[in-house]
C-alpha cells in the first residue's frame, strides 16, 4: 500500500527528500522540521509554498505523515538489502562478478577459484548477459517457428477432417451404386462393405480428433513456454541469469510430437478396388477384374478419376482435396494402390485419343512435393508419348520409332530380374525395355495433361473347378 503512493507526495518541498520529522503549518503544508527552522532563522516566518505567515514558532509534528515516511524508508532499506543479497554469493557473501558457462549460473571470485568451478570457462557478467539474452531470443525464435509449423498442420488437419467426411459419403455412394448393379443377391455383401466404410470412418475420425487434440496441446505448451521466457527477459539481469538454465532447459525440452499426416485419409481403394471381382463367387457373370486400380489419395488436384478408379483424365479446374503427404502436388500424376515388391506383374492401359501421357512404374520414395523429371535417377521408369512421338524417359530421353501408334499399351514388370517393358497389345510388339536393380517397392505410375482419358483395361477372369 505504501509503495503505491507517489513518492512526490512524501517529499519535502525544500530539501526535495523524504520527510524527516515533518511538521504541519496552519495552512496545511508540511516541511521537515530542520528545513523549516533553517528557512525561518534566515528571514520571515512564512510558508515556503503559499507565503502565509506562521502563527506558531514551534509547529506541531505531522505524526501521520511521519509514520508513512518512516514506513517507506523501511521498505526501501529492505528492498536494497534484498537486491544486495541477490547480487551476492550465498556461499561466500561476495558480489557476483562472473558467469560460469558450464553450470550456467553467476559466481563470485571465490567460486571461480573453488574446486566446483576452477576448470570451468567463465565470462564477465556484462558479456554473459548479452550472450544469454541472444541465446534466449534465438530460443524464442525456434519455438515460434515450431508454433507456426504446428498451426499449419492444425489447419490442414481441420480440412482433412472435413474431407474424410466427404470421402466417406462418396465412397458409400459408389459402393451402393455397384451393389445395386448386382441386385438382391449381393445385398448382404453390400451391407458388410458399407459397415466396413463406417468402421474405418470412425477410426479415421478418432485418429484425426486425437491428432487435433494433440496439436492443440502442443500449441498451448509452446505458447506458455514462450510467455515464460518473455516474462523472464523482463526481469533484472541477475534474476534472468539465475533462472537461465531452467528456462533454457525448458525451451530445449520442447519437442514436437509426431507431425506426420501420412495415412490419415480414408482408404477408398481398399473399399472400391476390384470390388466386383471380390464378390465373383456370388455373381460371376458380372465380374470385371482390373489388375491395377488408382489411388485417389495420391492424385494431383487436376486429375479426375472414375468412380471405379480405373481411368483418369486432366481438367483445368482442380478438385478440392487436402494437401496430404501422399498426393502429387506439382504435376498431373497419380499412382495405383498396388505395391509391387516382387514377382511379375502386367497391366494394359487404353490410351485411345490421348496425345500427352506417361506410363510406367515409380518408386515408393519418389518426390511428391516437388517437380522432378520422370527418369530412373529420380525413381521413375516410364514411356512418354507427346507431340506425336514416343520417348523412353532415360537420361537423356531416348527417341523411339514405331510402325504405328498403339491404342493400348501393356506394361510388364519383372521385379526380380529388374525389367520394365512396354508392348503394343495389338501384335505384342516390344516398344522399349528398362533394366535396373530395384531396391524398394514400386507403384504403377500414370501421368497425363489431356482431357482424353487413360483407362486401365479389365482382364478376363477364368474360373476352373478342381476335380475331386
Amino acid at each position: 500500500m505504501i509503495m503505491s503512493l507517489p513518492e512526490d507526495d512524501l517529499t519535502c518541498p525544500i530539501c526535495r527528500d523524504i520527510f524527516k520529522d515533518p511538521v504541519l503549518l496552519s495552512c496545511s503544508h508540511s516541511f521537515c522540521r530542520s528545513c523549516l527552522k533553517q528557512c525561518w532563522d534566515s528571514g520571515i516566518r512564512e510558508c515556503a509554498i503559499c507565503r502565509k505567515r506562521g502563527t506558531k514558532s514551534n509547529p506541531p509534528s505531522n505524526l501521520a505523515l511521519k509514520n508513512v515516511c518512516e514506513a517507506l524508508q523501511q521498505v526501501k532499506r529492505q528492498n536494497s538489502q534484498q537486491l544486495e543479497d541477490k547480487m551476492s554469493c550465498s556461499l561466500h557473501g561476495k558480489t557476483f562478478k562472473h558467469f560460469c558457462l558450464i553450470d550456467k549460473q553467476p559466481i563470485c571470485v571465490d567460486c571461480q577459484v573453488s574446486r566446483l568451478h576452477k576448470n570451468h570457462e567463465c565470462l564477465p557478467m556484462e558479456e554473459a548477459m548479452l550472450d544469454c539474452k541472444d541465446e534466449l531470443a534465438l530460443c524464442i525464435k525456434n519455438l515460434q517457428d515450431k508454433l507456426e509449423h504446428l498451426k499449419r498442420i492444425q489447419r490442414t488437419s481441420v480440412g482433412m477432417f472435413e474431407y474424410i467426411k466427404n470421402q466417406t459419403l462418396e465412397t458409400e455412394q459408389m459402393i451402393k451404386t455397384q451393389f445395386e448393379q448386382l441386385h438382391q443377391v449381393l445385398y448382404q455383401e453390400e451391407t458388410a462393405r458399407v459397415a466396413a466404410v463406417k468402421k474405418e470412418e470412425e477410426e479415421k475420425m478418432i485418429a484425426m480428433k486425437n491428432k487435433i487434440k494433440e496439436l492443440s496441446e502442443e500449441v498451448l505448451s509452446i505458447t506458455e513456454t514462450i510467455s515464460v521466457i518473455q516474462e523472464q527477459l523482463k526481469e533484472d539481469g541477475i534474476v534472468l541469469l539465475k533462472n537461465f538454465k531452467t528456462i533454457q532447459d525448458r525451451g530445449k525440452k520442447t519437442v514436437l510430437g509426431d507431425d506426420s499426416m501420412f495415412g490419415l485419409l480414408l482408404d477408398k481403394s481398399k473399399h472400391l478396388s476390384n470390388l466386383k471381382y471380390r464378390v465373383w463367387e456370388k455373381m460371376l457373370d458380372h465380374v470385371a477384374y482390373t489388375p491395377v486400380t488408382l489411388d485417389p489419395n495420391t492424385a494431383h488436384p487436376n486429375l479426375f478419376l472414375s468412380h471405379d478408379l480405373t481411368s483418369l483424365h486432366y481438367s483445368k479446374q482442380p478438385t478440392c482435396c487436402p494437401d496430404n503427404p501422399e498426393r502429387f502436388h506439382f504435376s498431373a500424376e497419380v499412382v495405383a494402390m498396388t505395391t509391387l515388391g516382387s514377382g511379375c506383374h502386367h497391366w494394359v492401359v487404353e490410351t485411345g485419343s490421348n496425345q500427352d501421357w506417361l506410363l510406367g512404374v515409380a518408386s515408393l520414395s519418389v518426390q511428391r512435393s516437388a517437380e522432378v523429371s520422370a527418369r530412373p535417377e529420380n525413381g521413375f521408369w516410364t514411356l512418354c508419348f507427346r507431340d506425336g512421338g514416343f520417348r523412353a524417359m532415360t537420361s537423356p530421353p531416348t527417341p523411339l520409332t514405331v510402325s504405328k501408334i498403339p491404342k493400348q499399351v501393356k506394361v510388364r514388370l519383372d521385379y526380380s530380374k529388374g525389367m520394365v517393358s512396354f508392348h503394343d497389345t495389338a501384335d505384342n510388339t516390344l516398344i522399349y525395355t528398362f533394366t535396373h536393380t530395384f531396391t524398394e517397392p514400386l507403384f504403377p505410375y500414370f501421368y497425363t495433361q489431356s482431357s482424353h482419358p487413360l483407362r486401365i483395361m479389365p482382364e478376363e477372369v477364368i474360373v476352373t473347378k478342381l476335380q475331386q
